[in-house]
């Protein structure tokens, strides 16, 4: 009782700052119809109540089910099977996370169908399932991260020349979209586990973290190759803005419980089938421990339903309506001070942050601080979609003005920062970018698009999850400089 306390209060902490702040927006420059914040607040509570199952669930189920499968793979000591079965687990995973569907979903409607939905979500599965175990021969074999991920965004860097904006802005999305909820914390526990099994303790704290930043490269290199042999050189994307809408205030949660609970089953499925194979060949729990998973499972479907059904029927609508009213409006700072707060309050409602945060301050031995985590990643997101919708505001601007400096910066940083800060690092940058981003300050990036005269709703409406799965890699690297020089302070001190 007392870990679901503290998990509401963590999360009444987290939602509400961006309920007062559409509210706020509401009663002074930009009210809203009846019909678009009543179902906002309705959202509000569904994804407070939701949020906090969901972490319980993921503290009970997804983590233990994550460190058993790393430590099991690990003991097999066979590269084969680490291969395999990495590849295997990367891409049931990936297929089946729910923020991939919505990204792709969208890009679907928004490009009239020339870039399929399924498409997407094939090569990123692919893709994910690939690097990922990349990732786990990298722990095993004590391969530097800095290296791996040079190497890594160096052919990122050599695919992006071959294609279009289109899928360039899509590609980096992607990165952001397919590490969420679900993903994050059974990859980061499927790291721990094999990491833990590692017999120097300073190499086990570094490799527990990285796992999650070298995976989301695979969804870049998938959509990226997808663009390069599709032949599609330039497309056109329109956006429908919905201002009111008449009937029910309850009939769109209704019809969106019905698709989530469909979406969350198949996204939850392979883990429960994957548990039970572990559990009937290697794990053999007992009947309290085996129950203790299931339940945990459980709570993690309950939670995703409600957290997802109200962000999907009440915070979608309200994130296009604001991103389209505000951009129509003479004074433009307005827009950029909104997305730069809305960008930094939205991170801290992210249920993987929570997951990561916890993880960080626990492996750590309390070393670095979760709320130091939170802070600097909240500042990174904020900047990130302040950029983004400048990008939108300003058609010289493209992505890659943003990203391509950006990652040199952020590969170069990463062999002088500490590794476990770079792991850190590249983790958050996949983590930021969850069901809120990708639902919406997505939305509210393509409203402004489409408000924006001489912007393409899918070139500079999209993107935007990439800058926010960016910023961090600076961020908390910078912040690992900063320890570093500190501890060679006192070191000097001491001596």
């Amino acid at each position: 009782m007392d870990n679901l306390t503290n998990k509401l209060k963590e999360v009444l902490s987290s939602v509400l700052p961006i309920t007062i702040l559409v509210l706020l927006l509401n009663f002074t420059i930009l009210p809203l119809e009846r019909s678009l914040l009543i179902p906002f607040l309705i959202g509000s509570i569904l994804i407070i109540i939701g949020l906090t199952i969901f972490l319980l669930g993921v503290d009970i189920g997804i983590t233990p089910v994550g460190k058993l499968m790393g430590s099991s793979l690990a003991r097999t000591n066979k590269l084969w099977v680490i291969i395999i079965a990495g590849f295997m687990l990367g891409f049931i995973i990936s297929i089946a996370e729910p923020d991939l569907h919505i990204l792709a979903g969208q890009v679907d409607l928004v490009s009239s169908g020339i870039i399929p939905k399924f498409s997407i979500v094939l090569v990123v599965s692919i893709g994910i399932g690939i690097l990922l175990f990349t990732g786990f021969i990298r722990i095993l074999y004590n391969i530097s991260i800095s290296i791996m991920l040079t190497i890594i965004y160096l052919v990122i860097f050599l695919l992006s020349l071959f294609v279009s904006p289109e899928f360039l802005a899509t590609a980096f999305d992607a990165s952001g979209a397919t590490t969420g909820a679900l993903t994050v914390p059974f990859v980061l526990a499927l790291a721990a586990g094999i990491s833990a099994l590692k017999k120097d303790s300073r190499y086990s704290e570094e490799d527990s973290f990285g796992l999650v930043g070298i995976i989301s490269a695979g969804a870049i290199i998938g959509v990226l190759l997808m663009g390069s042999f599709s032949g599609v050189k330039e497309i056109s994307g329109e956006l429908n803005i919905n201002h009111a809408s008449t009937g029910s205030l309850l009939l769109p949660f209704i019809k969106e419980l019905g698709l989530v609970t469909r979406d969350i089953l198949l996204a939850l499925s392979p883990f429960l089938f994957i548990f039970l194979t572990f559990q009937k060949i290697s794990f053999h729990l007992d009947k309290k421990a085996f129950q203790g998973i299931l339940k945990g499972l459980f709570y993690t479907f309950l939670g995703l339903v409600l957290f997802l059904v109200g962000v999907n029927a009440g915070f979608m609508e309200v994130g296009n309506v604001v991103g389209y009213r505000l951009a129509l409006m003479e004074n433009k700072t307005i827009l950029l001070i909104f997305a730069f707060t809305v960008g930094l309050l939205t991170i801290l409602a992210e249920p993987a942050v929570h997951v990561l945060t916890q993880q960080i301050e626990e492996v750590t031995s309390g070393y670095v601080k979760r709320k130091l985590v939170f802070f600097a990643l909240s500042i990174g997101v904020g900047l990130a979609v302040a950029l983004s919708i400048l990008r939108i505001l300003s058609p010289a601007i493209q992505l890659w003005h943003y990203l391509l400096p950006g990652y040199i910066v952020a590969i170069i940083m990463s062999h002088y920062t500490p590794k476990l800060f770079v792991g850190i690092a590249f983790d958050s940058g996949g983590v930021a970018s969850g069901p809120m981003t990708a639902i919406f300050i997505l939305a509210f990036a393509q409203g402004a698009a489409r408000a924006t005269e001489g912007a393409n709703v899918l070139i500079d409406g999209f993107g935007i999850i990439a800058m926010v799965a960016f910023t961090p890699l600076i961020a908390l690297q910078t912040l690992g400089l900063v320890f570093k020089y500190k501890l060679k302070k006192q070191e000097l001190k001491e001596a």
